[in-house]
């Protein structure tokens, strides 16, 4: 992983390429190996043996992806009671109970979500386990936000001129300086209506004493993909121009934890935050 913040103690992790054309499994996929590390069932042997490699070299990826979920669960509950019901999941992943789409329609049966994904397999599993009614999944590239907008699945369901909730978790570690993600991110915003939230999270080396030469990376390959965490600064870059919401941007089991599971801070290396638009 390559860091954009100090001290992350996470090297660059290059993911190999891969032929997103086969499901045969033969082959781990990026999106499946984060299947298995939350106790999703869409991932073969390839994912469980590639998912051991990471864990053997860091253990606290499975915590921090659990937590993840769980932040994410919490932030659409929370946003899906005060009234939004549409919602934009932009790099969704496989489907994980419960999804998104299962939170929201769970307050409001009308609820509207959108998947976007740029993974083939994602997209193909989406569509074929997705057919609820107000539910899509689309693919599209998160570098691209305008294609996103103005595709004919996203335009059907969602309504601009009415608040949406825009989930960007565990994805903008993925873009780098060249693929402009604070300009990303304010364009998305930009297109949003007034009382829209950004729900948010992301990798940080903050958690870490450790240096970019402490852990070898060099066996974690399997698409091509290159992880930036960012430290606190760099994150609160994304919420530029919108309003936190309590408790702000702060490491994924301090925000708002609630009942239910309790996840370790020693092993969650992410922030997460949640933010509307005055």
């Amino acid at each position: 992983m390559n860091s954009s913040g100090p001290g992350i103690g996470l090297t660059t992790v290059e993911w190999q390429p891969v032929d997103h054309g086969r499901h045969s499994g033969h082959q781990a996929n990026p999106a499946r190996v984060y299947n298995y590390l939350v106790g999703g069932k869409d991932n073969y042997l390839a994912d469980y043996e590639q998912a051991q490699r990471f864990l053997r070299i860091a253990p606290e990826i499975r915590d921090t992806a659990l937590a993840n979920r769980r932040f994410l669960q919490r932030a659409m509950a929370e946003l899906a009671d005060e009234g939004i019901s549409q919602f934009l999941d932009i790099g969704s992943g496989l489907p994980t109970t419960p999804n998104v789409h299962e939170i929201a329609q769970a307050v409001n049966p009308r609820a509207r979500v959108v998947y976007v994904d740029n993974d083939p397999i994602v997209a193909s599993h989406g569509q074929a386990r997705l057919a609820v009614p107000g539910t899509t999944m689309i693919s599209g590239d998160l570098r691209e936000p305008d294609k996103i907008l103005a595709h004919d699945e996203v335009r059907r369901l969602l309504d601009p001129g009415q608040p949406v909730a825009i989930v960007l978790t565990f994805i903008l570690d993925y873009l780098d300086a060249k693929d402009d993600p604070y300009g990303v991110v304010a364009r998305l915003m930009e297109w949003a209506a007034p009382g829209s939230c950004l729900i948010l999270s992301h990798v940080t080396g903050d958690f870490t004493d450790e240096t970019p030469g402490d852990r070898d990376w060099a066996p974690l390959s399997v698409s091509p993909v290159t992880a930036a965490p960012r430290d606190h600064d760099g994150i609160m870059g994304f919420f530029r121009g919108l309003d936190l919401l309590e408790p702000g941007l702060v490491q994924l089991p301090a925000w708002r934890p609630g009942i239910g599971a309790k996840d370790d801070p020693s092993r969650v290396w992410a922030y997460g935050g949640v933010a509307r638009k005055p």
